[in-house]
């Protein structure tokens, strides 16, 4: 018997797996795993040409420079320690700002402009009257470029992402064949209903997982290659790039795992999709303000729990936005997959409950 179901499951998750992928009700799906994608190709394009531009800079420069000596200049450092530090500015700029002073009286004030760069980073000095008044050193750094990543991924792509491209998947594994119409072949067919909702579940999950964490490699092999090679060898091999990459991916799983159980459930229990999507976004937005006990019903406890890289929350942060970035109660690695497949398996097996006794009335939709 064993044998017949997982052949019967196979069956289902081909026929739905085509349903799935090609739906024209699915195709805002694949724009939203997208978003993230295109921002740090974007990015990746905008670093490429900085990354040229530097290069053609310091290709100009007297001395060739480091990033140690980009920041050793100093405020009130005249034009000739800096040119002696530096060299001559490979590109520099000078006018004359007319300024009025308290006593109504206007006076001209020699202004310059020097730009370096050691290939990588760039170094923007503004001098007045020959001292520097501002000095902006510019370039991209492996921990405030990592952060920026986990940032997009842990507000934008867990919790909004993959949020509603599992709605839309599992919602309408059930709801979709009742809108068409379609859900008594199934029915009428010599399979368990049971081993119906397995194979549409596992159909679901190969789908958005093949389509969320296909993005998310993506997004990691566009924002390591905005680094040199040097970089990048330095941020994946010795910065556990590697470890965070694999990281992010099991993540995007398991947030698809957990979310395409509730949303399965949440298609079978209710006609309007908006309701308990509203509910269950509500309740996972919550999760800081819960008491810890109702914490762990969530899936994005677990998942911040997850997470490789800490979101800094800097001197000044309202106090409600800090507890919404940071994870003050975080349990370990297995604790936190293992609460996801249980919490999942235990919503399944509500939902094989619910699909025995489930009736068609394709009036009433």
């Amino acid at each position: 018997m064993t044998k017949l179901w997982w052949a019967q499951i196979r069956s289902v998750i081909r026929l739905e797996m085509k349903k799935t992928f090609f739906a024209r009700r699915g195709l805002w799906i694949y724009i939203l795993a997208l978003l993230p994608f295109l921002l740090f190709l974007s990015q990746f394009f905008i670093a490429s040409r900085l990354r040229a531009r530097n290069s053609e800079i310091a290709a100009r420069s007297e001395k060739k420079l480091t990033e140690q000596d980009l920041h050793a200049i100093q405020p009130d450092m005249t034009s000739e320690e800096v040119i002696a530090l530096l060299g001559k500015p490979p590109v520099r700029y000078r006018w004359n700002q007319r300024r009025r002073l308290d006593n109504g009286t206007f006076v001209v004030i020699p202004r310059e402009t020097y730009k370096y760069s050691d290939g990588l980073n760039s170094l923007f000095l503004s001098l007045e009257d020959g001292k520097v008044v501002s000095i902006n050193v510019q370039g991209f750094t492996l921990t405030g470029d990592s952060v920026v990543f986990a940032g997009v991924f842990q507000f934008f792509y867990l919790r909004l992402a993959i949020f509603f491209g599992c709605l839309g998947i599992f919602m309408n594994l059930f709801r979709g064949e009742i809108l068409d119409k379609s859900l008594h072949f199934y029915f009428l067919a010599p399979i368990r209903r049971d081993v119906l909702m397995v194979g549409k579940f596992l159909a679901g999950l190969l789908a958005t997982c093949a389509i969320f964490v296909t993005s998310e490699l993506l997004q990691i092999i566009v924002f390591t290659g905005q680094f040199s090679p040097n970089v990048r060898e330095l941020y994946l091999y010795h910065n556990h790039g590697l470890a965070q990459g694999a990281a992010y991916l099991g993540i995007t799983a398991l947030a698809c795992l957990g979310y395409g159980a509730f949303f399965l459930a949440a298609g079978m229990l209710f006609r309007n999709p908006i309701l308990p999507a509203a509910v269950i976004l509500g309740w996972e937005a919550a999760n800081p303000f819960l008491p810890a006990l109702l914490q762990k019903v969530s899936v994005i406890y677990y998942l911040k729990s997850l997470c490789p890289v800490e979101i800094p929350t800097p001197p000044g942060t309202p106090a409600l936005l800090s507890l919404l970035v940071s994870n003050p109660d975080p349990v370990s690695t297995p604790v936190a997959i293992m609460g996801i497949v249980i919490m999942s398996l235990f919503v399944l097996y509500i939902s094989s409950l619910q699909v025995r006794r489930m009736e068609i009335n394709y009036t009433t939709e």
